[in-house]
């Protein structure tokens, strides 16, 4: 006798089962899905001073604060989601919209009264110049023989 696979007849009408579950494989397999929006960030370091980039597409710069305070740089700012009505509807939004603040530990080398923040093509760029004495300098080693 063929032993024959026993199926539920109703394992097809598990419809909003199969919805919950493909949804939260979504939460966690897709990017910025149910968490906050963090821009990413570089660093980059040489001789003189510290850049920041941020990428923060479609922000205002209105919309971006930048603060040094007691040896913390921090960014906030915010991406507004588009409310327009139009026809038709969001097939999916992967992008993160909201509020973001991100904060960076500077070290005391860098001359908090020459930062500056430029911001241009959706970059946010921070510079942090290095203090005179925490440059590197050469120093010339007279050897006698």
């Amino acid at each position: 006798m063929p032993l024959v696979k026993y199926s539920s007849p109703f394992a097809d009408f598990d419809l909003p089962g199969r919805i919950f579950q493909d949804s939260m494989s979504r939460l966690f397999a897709e990017p910025n899905q149910g968490r906050p929006w963090v821009p990413p960030v570089d660093i980059k370091e040489t001789e003189n001073e510290l850049v920041l980039k941020a990428d923060v597409p479609e922000v205002e710069m209105k919309d971006i604060d930048v603060r040094l305070e007691n040896g913390t740089l921090t960014i906030r700012g915010e991406r507004k989601f588009e409310a327009k009505k139009e026809e038709g509807g969001w097939h999916r939004v992967e992008r993160g919209y909201g509020s973001f603040e991100r904060a960076f530990a500077i070290p005391d080398t860098v001359n908090p009264e020459a930062v500056k923040a430029d911001y241009k093509n959706g970059v946010l760029t921070v510079t942090l110049p290095k203090k005179e004495v925490a440059k590197p300098r050469q120093i010339k080693v007279d050897v006698t023989q």
